[in-house]
């Protein structure tokens, strides 16, 4: 004789159940971490401003123009949830630039802040590789603790030799190529190379020292 039909009991409501599994977060790209697509339009805008202003306008309407855009900028970006030191951060190197060609009068020391910067950034980078104390090695291990003794593997040494070398070459680069352009007086060609030479290149110099970053942590401190 066949069993009655039975149907499936309702399930408990104190029976656990098992959480359907949670994806994983997309990790930031690069580009992500430097602001995305966003960040490259907020460092171009105001460059682009300036030149535009200043092939039409007189020195103080161009300037009076590059830092309304700049307070415009830093309002956006505040609202649209960024924090208060990365908005006003961009406002302030605006001002100082416009305060600049307030005092010599001479439109292309718009640029003259960024040139010398990416002077010191490559002196400094050079400098530590010579010292064999490359900077991107230093910097990792003291987001590590500074517990490692990162110097003693020949394999780091050399990974964080590559990884600054490479940062030194993109501030290299941008220092012949705009204080050249500097030198003979041509604003819109500084602001084409302030453009070109900017993100797209702090995304590959960050490409390498990210590199660095991950086969030192592989090597060193995952064996820690």
């Amino acid at each position: 004789m066949t069993e009655p039909y039975r149907t499936q009991p309702d399930r408990d409501e104190d029976t656990p159940t098992t959480p359907a599994p949670v994806a994983a977060a997309k990790k930031p790209t690069v580009l992500d971490q430097m602001g995305g697509p966003m960040g490259f339009v907020y460092s171009t805008v105001p460059v682009v401003v300036f030149v535009a202003a200043n092939s039409f306008l007189s020195l103080p309407l161009t300037i009076g123009i590059s830092l309304a855009v700049g307070l415009g900028l830093a309002v956006f970006r505040m609202v649209r949830g960024e924090r208060f030191s990365t908005a006003v951060g961009g406002l302030l190197g605006i001002a100082v630039a416009a305060g600049l060609v307030a005092w010599t009068g001479s439109a292309k020391d718009f640029f003259a802040i960024g040139i010398w910067l990416a002077l010191a950034g490559f002196v400094v980078t050079l400098g530590s590789v010579l010292a064999r104390r490359p900077l991107t090695g230093l910097i990792w291990n003291a987001v590590h603790g500074g517990k490692h003794a990162w110097r003693a593997d020949a394999t780091v040494l050399r990974t964080h030799d590559i990884a600054t070398l490479a940062a030194a070459a993109v501030f290299g680069a941008r220092f012949a190529v705009q204080q050249w352009l500097y030198v003979i007086d041509t604003t819109g060609g500084l602001a084409v190379a302030k453009i070109a030479m900017g993100t797209p290149l702090t995304v590959l110099g960050a490409l390498v020292v990210l590199w660095a970053f991950r086969r030192s942590t592989k090597r060193l401190a995952a064996q820690a």
